[in-house]
């Protein structure tokens, strides 16, 4: 194909970004699974981008888990995401900006259905009023948080201290991306890349000199799912999908797996050590399971940011063999500190993993 006609084709690929002035809404579970996450996505745009993004102490659940699990009904959804609205419309932003692909998803439902059935906006109105006394506009542009990395990962790539690059060999590192599946086959004019060819999480691979791995299951669920995992008889299915993900990457050698979902990193973490330690099966290289690293982690490591700053202590499957092929210095003693530098006890390690 012509390379005038591929751009004519993938135009209709592309979303519009707002380019400053953000209004943030965290993630009720990033914050859980991994704060450190959030917190260096803040941390990029105020020091290294000079954003103007605004972290509002106000900002509740959108009640995506609840409301997908059939325990919260659509009305009361809408009339909370009014009310975040609201907010955003107080603190004078147009801008917002989803941590968790699962809000992105709510709002763009909700988005939708006011816009196909305007009486349900109105009625919502006339909820959220009678609850709390606020009004709102509609945001301008939504956009989840993956999205702003992407939009500006060059500028990241510029200011890095390091590539995805093995250093022992020059060559690139090899790298799974997994997108979740509420940021784009939902709606897929509102991912980057839609269903089909989503690019929001390789063009940040390939812009900071990694490569992308394809591989037969590369959009298979990580098999969190909501009702695959909250409901205790079926996480045997949750873990089945993640371990179908793993035996098909496996032979691909990757060396890490990136994410921008708050529950796909968790899991594809976390079943890899529950994987081992039932089976004593590793997907890694030398007994080690494949690192998991959210989208943020990736972006503060090629900037330099140290390691235990990101959080990434809190992972399961051990970060220090991706960081020594990077080359990024760490200090083993500082991993388990806390804050004040108090030692706050080491996990027990697997004896399938062998240790570093």
């Amino acid at each position: 194909m012509l390379k005038e006609g591929k751009k004519y084709i993938w135009k209709d690929y592309q979303k519009e970004i707002a380019d400053n002035h953000y209004y943030y809404a965290r993630s009720c579970i990033r914050q859980n699974f991994f704060p450190g996450s959030e917190a260096t996505f803040l941390r990029i745009l105020k020091n290294e981008l000079n954003k103007d993004i605004f972290d509002d102490p106000e900002h509740t659940t959108c009640t995506g888990i609840g409301y997908h699990s059939d325990i919260i009904p659509l009305e009361t959804t809408m009339t909370v995401v009014a009310r975040h609205f609201a907010l955003m419309t107080a603190a004078g932003y147009k801008n917002l900006v989803p941590s968790c692909i699962t809000s992105f998803g709510i709002y763009s439902e909700i988005l939708e259905t006011w816009h196909e059935f305007p009486e349900t906006l109105e009625k919502t109105r006339e909820h959220l009023f009678k609850a709390t006394g606020r009004e709102f506009n509609l945001p301008e542009n939504v956009v989840h948080t993956s999205d702003i990395i992407f939009k500006f990962r060059d500028e990241i790539a510029a200011r890095g201290r390091f590539r995805l690059i093995d250093q022992s060999t020059g060559q690139p590192l090899r790298i799974v991306e997994h997108i979740g599946c509420h940021y784009a086959r939902m709606f897929p004019h509102k991912g980057i890349g839609g269903a089909e060819y989503p690019y929001v999480l390789a063009g940040m691979v390939e812009s900071w000199g990694g490569e992308v791995i394809d591989y037969p299951e590369r959009r298979h669920c990580c098999g969190f799912g909501f009702r695959q995992y909250l409901v205790q008889a079926n996480r045997g299915y949750s873990l089945s999908c993640s371990r179908k993900k793993f035996e098909s990457m496996e032979p691909y050698k990757p060396d890490m797996i990136i994410t921008n979902c708050p529950g796909c990193p968790y899991f594809l973490d976390r079943w890899q050590y529950v994987i081992a330690e039932q089976e004593g099966k590793t997907y890694g290289e030398n007994g080690q399971g494949i690192p998991v690293f959210t989208y943020e982690e990736v972006a503060g490591l090629v900037l330099g940011y140290d390691p235990w700053d990101l959080g990434l202590q809190v992972h399961q499957i051990n970060v220090e063999p991706l960081l020594d092929k990077m080359g990024i210095p760490y200090n083993p003693d500082e991993k388990y500190a806390g804050p004040d530098g108090q030692d706050l006890g080491q996990p027990a390690e697997l004896t399938c993993m062998h240790n570093l």
